[in-house]
């Protein structure tokens, strides 16, 4: 009789509450409660300050995420079948439910227009807790700095009534998510515990030798935690500097013997003489080949002055570049990512003072430059480290050169192999 004149449950909450195991909705009630007793509100519900605090959330983004997961009330309530409903869109939904519910969060005015201002905002409280510990001399022109060059990557289309300012669209949201994956993993991950492991939050610790003046790096904090939006988490652990032009000299040789040191990916960055910083995530070794190698995990990204990752779209396979002392037209000496033949999304010729970045289809990417033809001015190359290898290393296994020297021979004895466009 009781259950009959109980209220009848709420099917939001009934829909969600399927998407998770009983041992999680368990999990979730233990934290409710916690939360809860906290807010001490009889253990009633969760207020706002005490949700923020927990999930490790400050300004206009938690006070949008409480009032998005309290279902928009305003009554400054969360309770449990509020927490369930939201996970359950947000953690457990559909890659479309997910992202509306981002798209939603990111409008931090709650005013149904996403503009500048309301990403401006977003992007401060996150680099403001990822980086407030890690970097305390991040100051508000370089946050600023960091700031524009994320906004720099997006679209806004939309017409607003009124307004001679345009929005950014759903679509455009989406496109702004693809070119920002680390963007995208921290804004997603956000009603998970605030811990060091938590999606989007990771940022690999920089290694290099002391005579390096860390000032002279192009590969800031920031910009590694960008380029990690794209990569394992595995890879997220630590990356050491194996070559850089100021200390190591515009050289292709020397490139290529302190890279061959350590197996593994590397991370190729640029700066040119336009002032522009870009390059490439090789997730094979730079070996000496003929032709185009390598697999789908590499990628091409920008750095300044916008921030922009282009993965493998998957129209052909020419990922990666490695040509070493051969004599054809056919086959460029140097190294370089998708594209042709002649016509790179980035390349880099032996001589490490001139190369090219075109439109590419195998990245989806543009120029990556303000022009086609760079002049680079700094080269610096990395060592991804995958975690539980930190502290290794591996034994010097002689230059690219020197470990080529028989397949250089047997190619000078049957003729060069052409290179396939």
């Amino acid at each position: 009789m009781g259950n009959a004149q109980s209220p009848p449950a709420n099917p939001r909450y009934a829909s969600a509450s399927r998407a998770f195991s009983k041992k999680e909705l368990e999990d979730l009630k233990s934290l409710f409660a916690s939360l809860a007793a906290q807010s001490q509100t009889n253990n009633q519900y969760i207020v706002p300050s005490v949700f923020k605090t927990y999930f490790g959330l400050h300004g206009p983004l938690g006070d949008r995420m409480f009032d998005l997961v309290s279902q928009q009330r305003k009554d400054q309530r969360l309770s449990f079948q509020d927490l369930v409903i939201a996970k359950g869109t947000y953690e457990k939904g559909t890659k479309d439910d997910i992202e509306e519910f981002i798209y939603q969060l990111v409008d931090v005015s709650g005013d149904g227009i996403l503009a500048r201002s309301d990403l401006e905002s977003v992007l401060i409280a996150m680099f403001g807790t990822i980086f407030s510990e890690k970097d305390a001399e991040l100051g508000p022109s370089s946050q600023k700095d960091v700031v524009d060059i994320f906004l720099n990557a997006a679209t806004f289309s939309k017409h607003v009534e009124g307004s001679a300012e345009k929005s950014m669209s759903f679509e455009d949201f989406r496109n702004w998510c693809a070119l920002l994956p680390s963007v995208k993993k921290y804004l997603a991950s956000l009603l998970m515990p605030p811990d060091a492991g938590r999606p989007g939050s990771q940022v690999p610790c920089l290694l290099h030798g002391e005579s390096v003046d860390s000032n002279m790096m192009l590969l800031r904090k920031e910009y590694a935690w960008h380029i990690g939006g794209a990569v394992s988490q595995q890879e997220l652990e630590e990356w050491k500097l194996l070559y850089h032009s100021a200390y190591n000299g515009l050289s292709f040789n020397t490139f290529l013997g302190n890279i061959s040191k350590d197996d593994g990916p590397t991370v190729l960055i640029i700066k040119d003489k336009e002032g522009c910083v870009y390059g490439g995530y090789a997730s094979q070794p730079f070996e000496r080949h003929g032709d185009f190698y390598g697999d789908m995990k590499s990628f091409l990204f920008q750095l300044y002055p916008k921030a922009s990752i282009f993965r493998p779209t998957g129209a052909n396979k020419n990922l990666q570049w490695c040509a070493v002392n051969f004599s054809s037209d056919d086959i460029p000496n140097g190294i370089g990512f998708g594209g042709r033949v002649n016509h790179f999304g980035l390349f880099l010729s032996a001589s490490f003072d001139q190369g090219h970045t075109f439109n590419c289809t195998t990245f989806g990417s543009p120029c990556l430059s303000k022009t086609s033809r760079i002049c680079p001015e700094v080269i610096e190359c990395w060592r991804v480290v995958p975690k539980g290898k930190q502290g290794t290393h591996d034994a010097v296994k002689g230059s690219v050169l020197e470990r080529f020297k028989e397949d250089r021979h047997m190619l000078n004895m049957v003729g060069l192999a052409n290179s396939s466009e």
